[in-house]
C-alpha cells in the first residue's frame, strides 16, 4: 500500500511539474522584431496656401464723365491695350479743339512779335529808335513765345484727357466684375474701381512656414537661395481635395518673420494656361522633404502615453519600454526618430498594445 501511495504521489508531482512548465512556456509570447537601421525617406508636408494672380490691377478712370460704351464682358480674357470702357468724349473733343485753336492764335502772336522785333532791330541799327524801344520789342517776343508754350501744354493736357476717355487694359488678364454700366457717372475720385484685371497666366501661391521649419531647410541646403534651387517641384492640392495637374516651384522666401505668427512668407509660381486657378482661391502646398541617413521605424511599432511616444526594445529576451523623440513630419505610416534609438537596437514591430513592460518575449521568425 505504501509503495502504491508513493507511486501515485510521484505521478501527481510529475503532472504538476509538466503543467507548470507548459504554463511558463505559454507566458513567453512571440512577437515580430525589427533591427533599427538608417535609411532615406521622402516626406510630404502640407501648408495652407492662398492664390493670387501675377498682378491684379484695379482700373480707375482718369477723367470724369458718363460711360458711353462698355467694350468687354465679365470674365473675358483681354490683351494689354485693349479698350475696356469709353467715357463720353464730346466735352473732351471740344476742349481739344479750343486748345488747338489757342495754339494757332499764340503762334500768330509770336510771328507778329517777331516781325515787330526784326523791324525795330533794323531801325535801331540805323539809329532811328532808342535801345529802350528795341528791348520792348524783344520782351514782347519773349512773352509771345512763353504764351505759345503755355497753350501748347494745355493742348497736350486736352489731348491726354481725350485719350483717357478710352479706358484700356494695362496688362493681359481676365476681366473681373463690372459694377458700372453704360450711362453711369464715373470719375477719378470714385471709391470702387471700374473693374479689376487679373493677370492669371501665372499664379502666385503664398504660404507660410514656421521659423524652425525654415531654419531646418536652411541648415539642410545652406542658404535660402540654395533652398529655392535645391527643392524639387512642389504640388498644389486644390480646395476640393484634387491635385493640380501641373507642378510649381518656390520663387521667393521672405527675409522677414511675422512677429505675430512667427512665420515666414513664401511665394510659389504655378503655370495657369487653362485658367483652372482663380485669384483669391485657397488650397494646400505639398512640399516634399528628403531625409537621408535617418532612423525610420513604422508607427505600428510605437504607442503613445500623455503625448509621449514609446517603443519596446528587446533586451536579453525581455520587452523594455523606451521613450523616443520623433520628428514632427511624417507620412502617416513611419516616424523619423531623432532620439532614443541607435542603429542595431531591436524593437517589437507589431502588437505593442499587448506587451507588458519587462515581459519575456521571443522573436517571431
Amino acid at each position: 500500500m505504501k509503495v502504491k501511495a508513493i507511486g501515485l504521489l510521484a505521478s501527481i508531482m510529475t503532472l504538476c511539474a509538466c503543467g507548470s512548465g507548459q504554463m511558463q512556456q505559454e507566458q513567453v509570447q512571440q512577437y515580430p522584431v525589427i533591427q533599427v537601421n538608417k535609411s532615406s525617406i521622402e516626406l510630404q508636408e502640407s501648408y495652407s496656401a492662398t492664390m493670387k494672380g501675377r498682378q491684379d490691377v484695379e482700373i480707375y478712370p482718369q477723367v470724369s464723365g458718363t460711360i458711353s460704351k462698355l467694350c468687354v464682358k465679365e470674365g473675358e480674357q483681354v490683351k494689354k491695350g485693349q479698350p475696356l470702357f469709353v467715357i463720353d468724349q464730346v466735352p473732351y473733343q471740344a476742349a481739344l479743339r479750343v486748345a488747338t485753336a489757342n495754339v494757332r492764335a499764340a503762334e500768330a502772336q509770336v510771328e507778329t512779335a517777331r516781325l515787330d522785333y526784326d523791324s525795330k532791330q533794323m531801325l535801331f541799327d540805323e539809329e532811328v529808335i532808342s535801345e529802350y524801344d528795341l528791348l520792348q520789342a524783344k520782351n514782347a517776343l519773349a512773352i509771345a513765345k512763353a504764351g505759345l508754350e503755355q497753350v501748347k501744354a494745355q493742348e497736350i493736357n486736352a489731348r491726354n484727357d481725350l485719350s483717357y476717355t478710352e479706358v484700356k487694359s494695362p496688362a493681359n488678364g481676365v476681366v473681373g466684375t463690372l459694377p458700372y454700366r453704360t450711362g453711369a457717372l464715373v470719375g477719378p475720385s470714385m471709391l470702387q474701381p471700374l473693374t479689376i484685371i487679373s493677370d492669371t497666366e501665372q499664379m502666385y501661391i503664398y504660404f507660410s512656414m514656421t521659423e524652425n521649419d525654415i531654419r531646418g531647410l536652411i541648415r539642410q541646403y545652406g542658404t535660402p537661395d540654395e533652398v529655392i534651387k535645391s527643392l524639387p517641384a512642389i504640388t498644389l492640392r486644390l480646395n476640393d481635395g484634387t491635385e493640380y495637374e501641373q507642378k510649381g516651384c518656390i520663387e521667393t522666401i521672405s527675409g522677414i518673420i511675422n512677429p505675430q505668427t512667427g512665420t515666414v512668407s513664401i511665394r510659389c509660381v504655378f503655370p495657369n494656361e487653362k485658367r483652372l486657378l482663380f485669384s483669391g482661391g485657397i488650397g494646400n502646398i505639398v512640399l516634399p522633404q528628403q531625409e537621408t541617413d535617418a532612423i525610420v521605424i513604422p508607427q505600428s511599432a510605437t504607442y503613445e502615453i500623455q503625448d509621449k511616444i514609446f517603443v519596446y526594445k528587446v533586451i536579453d529576451g525581455k520587452a523594455v519600454a523606451s521613450e523616443i523623440v520623433v520628428a514632427k513630419q511624417n507620412d502617416g505610416k513611419h516616424y523619423i526618430v531623432r532620439d532614443g534609438l541607435t542603429v542595431g537596437d531591436k524593437i517589437i514591430s507589431e502588437g505593442v498594445g499587448l506587451v507588458q513592460d519587462g515581459a519575456e518575449v521571443s522573436i517571431k521568425e
